[in-house]
């Protein structure tokens, strides 16, 4: 396939998919849909391969990257599950859940997978279209997101075709993704200690009732799993927090009873608010004003998860 040519946009059917597939094979890289955001997919198993989504990327080579399976059993081949993983796994997936635990020793799985960690980050996707993609390939797939390291999340094909074009082979276009954020990512800690180390869909409090205890807070600053960077999610404008009104050289961002010139959601729902979040950075980030202000958004529930993603793309 010539640079001239890429990103082949690929449908969503069983023609599409197979194609996918066969690319993920031969060690190319292919944008896929998830019910999260679309990850930029490669096989798990080969150096060259995940080396080539650092490249696509412009991604530092200490930011370890998330391995999409199928299923549990297939999650155990490669890394070690105590009981709390096992129930964990068997509560949440397939889901938006990514568990980082200990490496298996002799696991398939490329060094730059893990940034030289000891452990490796873990999800069962719930999107049929990346469920049978995994299926077709019949391989663990490395996936972060299909963007440029560092800039807003891709949730639809047009985006990712924006952000990464001829760098990458293809596209698969499964639509819109459904969460629109990030999978939650839980540590497993010695001692049933654990820790949440990138909010997500998936509430803490949700996680803590399966485990029967809270979560510590995180306190040390070295990078274990995707989304710790500081400075993240960026949509190349100064953004501006926690303003219920916009200066005349800003776009405004709105919530609830702050309409804005876009809202994330005019009823005060955080889940349409998730949903939408990066699509409207999106559309921020090509408006003609030169800053961009965002609305206050409630902490509680998925709202601690979105205002994780603005605080980082305010920085």
């Amino acid at each position: 396939m010539d640079r001239a040519s890429r990103p082949a946009i690929l449908s969503a059917d069983r023609e599409g998919i197979a194609e996918a597939a066969r690319l993920l094979r031969e060690g190319r890289l292919v944008a896929v849909p998830t019910e999260t955001v679309y990850g930029l997919a490669a096989r798990a198993d080969r150096d060259e391969s995940v080396a080539a989504i650092y490249r696509a990327k412009g991604r530092p080579s200490f930011n370890p990257l998330i391995v999409h399976v199928a299923d549990l059993a297939s999650a155990r081949a490669l890394a070690v599950f105590d009981e709390r993983a096992l129930a964990l796994g068997e509560a949440f997936w397939p889901g938006a859940l990514t568990l980082v635990l200990p490496l298996r020793e002799g696991a398939p799985v490329a060094a730059a997978v893990t940034a030289g960690l000891p452990t490796l980050a873990l999800r069962c996707p719930a999107h049929p279209v990346m469920r049978a993609v995994i299926a077709e390939a019949g391989l663990p797939l490395a996936a972060p997101s299909a963007n440029r390291s560092g800039a807003v999340s891709p949730t639809s094909a047009a985006h990712v075709v924006s952000s990464l074009g001829g760098r990458i082979d293809a596209v698969l276009d499964g639509g819109a993704c459904a969460a629109g954020l990030e999978s939650t990512i839980v540590a497993l800690r010695e001692h049933g200690r654990w820790q949440v180390l990138r909010p997500g869909p998936i509430p803490e409090a949700e996680i803590a009732a399966v485990l029967g205890c809270h979560s510590d807070a995180v306190t040390l600053r070295a990078i274990e799993a995707p989304g710790q960077l500081a400075s993240h999610y960026a949509p190349g404008k100064p953004v501006r927090l926690e303003a219920p009104t916009a200066e005349a050289d800003e776009f405004h961002i709105g919530f609830g009873e702050v309409g804005g010139d876009v809202t994330l959601s005019a009823s005060g729902d955080l889940t349409e608010a998730a949903t939408r979040l990066y699509a409207l950075l999106h559309e921020a980030a090509a408006a003609g004003q030169p800053r961009i202000a965002v609305a206050p958004i409630p902490g509680d529930g998925i709202g601690k998860a979105i205002n994780d993603r603005l605080r980082r793309a305010a920085s």
